[in-house]
Parts: structure tokens; sequence; C-alpha cells
């Protein structure tokens, strides 16, 4: 099938990949030239692993493309997605003026053809209805410039601009870190839509993956395929994150009452875990959540909410709990080191989360604002950070290059993003080269025995 994906962060780029890798003919659009150049290339703008190497072979077998032309992906493509971003403005309502200007840019060009128009982006409840108005009124728009039939004489008629199209709504639920895998083995594919036509053109362009073609276990049923209306689909993106932001404050309120009266969050959570109806995952306590999507889309809902006279106490608390536990490694240094006025602290991990180089509202970020406030001096090593030479935005923290140049005369650490990597360091070493070989682990992630052989005081979260 023919598709346009419009917008190359996160979820575009890697929505693009993947169905071009599957078979699919792909045109991704993108209005930053030197981005486009570089994706051209085949470098990925992003770190995401294997994703890279999806887009070579795409490029190679010349199943997609890269352009700052709209109007050529609108053309190319039966479906074309809608894939930018939405950040939160500060009353933690979603900002649409990209997915705005996308779709009066679909309509502006829109001649011919029957198009299936695809929300990708993270939307609020109700952007089905408005993204078809506003490719009418680019239509609409298109309309007026055109010149009358015959010469412009008064009585003759404008050609008339003859478009079909649906909306539907394909929430994204890829994790950063494993989105590329996430493609290929979801846990359902959710399409929101009022048209039999185009939720069956949706159905056949996910076959392969549904039938899990690609997937890293074949030999599972078909994935889950649930059609919805509209505004249902858009209510399942934000339901499901800020269900996972909630378990995840919940198991941090868990593990500070555990720190009070002696017992273990681990095996707390291993024990509750077992219970089919809670599950064990997203009950790993530690410094909380952040990233571009649970901050966002839990803002987002609770923006919904009010504009519909409900106050979501629920979630409002879950924001709360998670804004108070990216402090606890503070307290927790205070309590080891007790003044940090002039004392140095290093930081494991950079990152939201580990295998990617996203640092939006990294918990890393409060700490080192915090720690600086408090005159610590702050070093930090991160292995994409480190190496990437990405530094913007990143202030009052020195950047090492390596995890021993981090520890050497540091007074704690603290384990900030669970990179695998961290469970290999040569702690041992790194000990022998701090004032204070005390380590805060944010994560619980690290082996707590392991660590004391290696001559740390070690401190998790819950423990």
């Amino acid at each position: 099938m023919r598709v346009c994906v419009i917008g190359t962060g996160y979820v575009g780029l890697v929505t693009g990949a993947c169905l071009a890798h599957i078979g699919h003919d792909v045109i991704c659009v993108d209005n930053n030239e030197e981005k486009v150049k570089l994706m051209k290339a085949g470098q990925s703008p992003i770190f995401e692993p294997g994703l890279s190497e999806i887009m070579q072979a795409a490029i190679q077998a010349g199943k997609i493309q890269f352009t700052t032309d709209l109007g050529a992906g609108v053309s190319h493509g039966d479906i074309l997605f809608i894939a930018v971003g939405t950040p939160p403005l500060p009353t933690g309502e979603s900002d649409t003026r990209y997915v705005e200007a996308v779709a009066r840019g679909i309509g502006a060009n829109l001649n011919g053809g029957y198009k299936v128009i695809v929300n990708k982006s993270t939307v609020p409840i109700g952007s089905g209805d408005w993204v078809r108005m506003i490719v009418l009124d680019g239509i609409a728009e298109r309309q007026k410039t055109l010149v009358p039939v015959g010469g412009g004489r008064a009585e003759e008629k404008l050609p008339e601009i003859t478009a079909q199209f649906d909306v539907v709504s394909n929430p994204e639920f890829l994790r950063e870190g494993s989105a590329v895998y996430d493609t290929f083995n979801p846990d359902r594919i959710v399409l929101g839509g009022n048209s039999s036509r185009a939720v069956a053109m949706m159905q056949e362009l996910y076959a392969p993956i549904v039938e899990r073609k690609y997937a890293e276990d074949q030999s599972l049923p078909p994935v889950p395929v649930l059609v919805t209306d509209l505004s249902s689909a858009e209510m399942i993106k934000y339901a499901a994150n800020a269900f996972l932001a909630t378990k995840i404050s919940f198991i941090n309120e868990v593990a500070n009452i555990c720190d009070r009266v002696g017992a273990d969050v681990t095996q707390v959570a291993k024990g509750i875990g077992l219970d089919s109806r809670i599950g064990n995952k997203f009950l790993n306590a530690g410094i909380g959540w952040g990233g571009s999507c649970f901050p966002k889309d839990v803002a987002a809902l609770i923006h919904t909410a009010d504009d519909y006279g409900y106050e979501a106490q629920l979630l409002k608390s879950a924001v709360c709990v998670n804004q108070r536990q990216r402090l606890i490694a503070v307290e927790k240094l205070q309590q080891a080191l007790k003044i940090l006025k002039g004392k140095t602290v290093g930081l494991l991990g950079l990152t939201f989360k580990p295998d990617t180089d996203d640092m939006r509202d990294a918990p890393a970020l409060n700490l080192i604002e915090q720690l600086n406030r408090l005159g610590a001096k702050v070093k930090a090593y991160d292995p994409i950070v480190s190496q990437s030479g990405l530094r913007d935005g990143l202030t009052g923290v020195l950047v090492e290059t390596d995890p021993e140049r981090l520890a050497d005369g540091c007074d704690a650490l603290v384990l900030v993003t669970e990179w695998q990597q961290f469970n290999n360091l040569d702690y041992a070493q790194m000990a022998k080269l701090m004032n204070h070989p005390v380590i805060i682990d944010g994560r619980n992630f690290l082996d707590p025995e392991k660590m004391v052989r290696a001559g740390f005081q070690y401190i998790g979260v819950g423990r």
C-alpha cells in the first residue's frame, strides 16, 4: 500500500520505517531540511535500537523516501498518517497547532482519489471530527484560489475540487527504547472510525503485523484488533498511559511506607504482582516517571476532565506523588551525608529511561536543580549523552566521559537511569576513587550484596 507519514519524531519515523520494512511504499514528510538530508543518508536523527538498520534496508529496497514536500506526500499516499508532536501547554492541555497545520496542509493538497487520514499523534478527545473540519477548511481555502473556467467571466463556475477522505484514530503504544520491537510485537491495535472502508484499509495495512509475520514469536495467535468509534480510540491512549503512571505512583507510595516500617518493596511488589488481577509490570519503585508521554498524557486527561466539570482526583494525586518522589534521592543523600553544600554528587544516567537519548521531563533534571540549589557540585555519566555530545538544556552539571571519572572525588553516587551496562561496572574501583563510597539506587536496579562487597554503603528505595 502507498503510505505517507507526516512528522518524523519517535512515532512517525518508527511507524514509517517499520511499514516500509513489511513491504509498503512509504514517503516520510518533515519540514526540517537538515533532518530530511540526514534521513536520506540512512541516518536516524534519534537513538532507537534497531531503527537505523531498518531505515537503511528500506532505503536500499526502494520502499521509503524522505521529503519536505507535503504535496508530494499527500499525492503519494492512500493512507496519510499525522504523526507530529502535541507538546503540553502550561495549562496541561495539548498544543495541537502542529496537527492543525498538517490537517490544513492535507486539505490544501487533496484532489481526487480516496484517502484515509490517520491521527497517530496523541490528540485531545474529539480531535477526529476536528481534524476532518480543518481538512475541509483547507480544501475550501484552496477552492477560493481557483480561476473560473473559460477566462473568468462572473457567470462562470469555478472548477470543483473533488476529495474523498475519512479520518481514523490509530493511537500508538510504543515505548521509547523498544519502539521497533513494539511495532512488530504489539499487545493490540486500536482503530477508531466510523467508515467501514477506512477501517478495512487500515486492517489491510497492518495485516502482516496482525498475523505476526515479523514477530519475535510467530507462533502466537493474531494480534487483537479493536475497532471503536473515534472518541473511544482517543480515550484508550490517554487511559492506558494514565493507568500505568498511576500504577508506578502507587508502588512508590508503598515504597515510602516500606522505608518507614522496615519492609522491602521489591518483595512486596513481587508478592502483589503474582496476583493475576494486578500483574507484575510497572511495579518497580524508584524516583518516579518522566519522559514525553506519561506527564503530557496524564496532564491532558486531567485538563479534559476539568473542561467537562469533573475533578480527576486520583490522577492529580498520581502526579503529586510523582513530583514528590523525584526528591526522594535528595532526602536520602541528606540522611547519608548530612550537609550537601560543598559535596560532590555523581549521577549514573541522565535520560528518563534506558535505551533512549530522550531527556524530556527526566528526573535527572530535577535532581540537578535541587542539588545545585543545596550547594552541591553535580557530575554525571550517561552511555548516550556522554558519548553523543548532546548537552542541550543541561546546566549545572559536569558530564563525564566514563564511570571512573564520574566516581573520582565524589561523596555519593545516585543511580538515576537503569542502563543495563550499569550492572557490569567496576564498582570496587569506583568506590576507591570516591571520598565517601555511598550509592543511592534510585531504581532498585543493583544487587545490594554486590555493592556492599564492592565497598559501598548501599541505599535503595523502600528497601
